[in-house]
């Protein structure tokens, strides 16, 4: 498991990797209409400030999610980060409503996006206990999520209190909602019994 900037020194390529997974699954699987090239997916919110978590196996990554500062702000100053951006209706085919109220910048909030596994490998509760111990030590007091229903009841399970930010949202792809949660004292177990 990693953590990485995109300023940080990369040796085994870890972040192209993950930017590559990405690709692959939201775009080539599931055929998400996303920025992207031939073989990266990479947006606005892939800044030098963006927080990856990745979990590898050498240069091989298996899983990842991008982590965003909700005070953290493009050059250009147009784009936030994308829960708010999508309220504020700066993305397309993001609906507003997927916040009952305008959500906060706040630097003891931060943004949990782009959350990807390889196929068939389930590791989405190890990254949301990354996340949380990286979080705790910048002094983080919650996180924001967009995904599926089913990451929010996983996070609930796991013993983190849930705050739905508005309705389950619905497209072409599936079910998705933002939410937010807290975040758990470095000692406190994360793990599902």
């Amino acid at each position: 498991m990693s953590v990485l900037r995109i300023a940080d020194v990369d040796p085994q390529g870890l972040i192209p990797a993950y930017l590559k997974l990405r690709k692959q699954i939201f775009v080539d699987h599931l055929g998400w209409n996303i920025p992207h090239d031939t073989v990266f997916e990479a947006e606005q919110y892939d800044r030098p400030e963006s927080v990856y978590i990745v979990v590898h196996d050498g240069p091989y990554v298996l899983a990842g999610a991008r982590l965003l500062n909700t005070t953290s702000t493009d050059p250009s100053g147009q784009f936030s980060y994308m829960i708010r951006d999508a309220y504020l209706r700066r993305l397309p085919g993001l609906p507003q409503e997927i916040c009952d109220s305008e959500p906060s910048v706040d630097a003891k909030t931060w943004e949990l996006t782009r959350l990807v596994t390889f196929p068939g490998i389930q590791l989405s509760e190890r990254i949301l206990r990354a996340t949380n111990a990286f979080l705790a030590t910048v002094g983080a007091e919650q996180c924001l999520f967009l995904g599926p229903p089913a990451f929010m009841r996983m996070a609930s399970r796991m013993g983190y209190t849930i705050r739905k930010l508005g309705a389950v949202q619905h497209n072409r792809d599936g079910s998705f909602l933002a939410f937010s949660t807290n975040i758990l004292a470095p000692s406190a177990k994360t793990e599902t019994q």
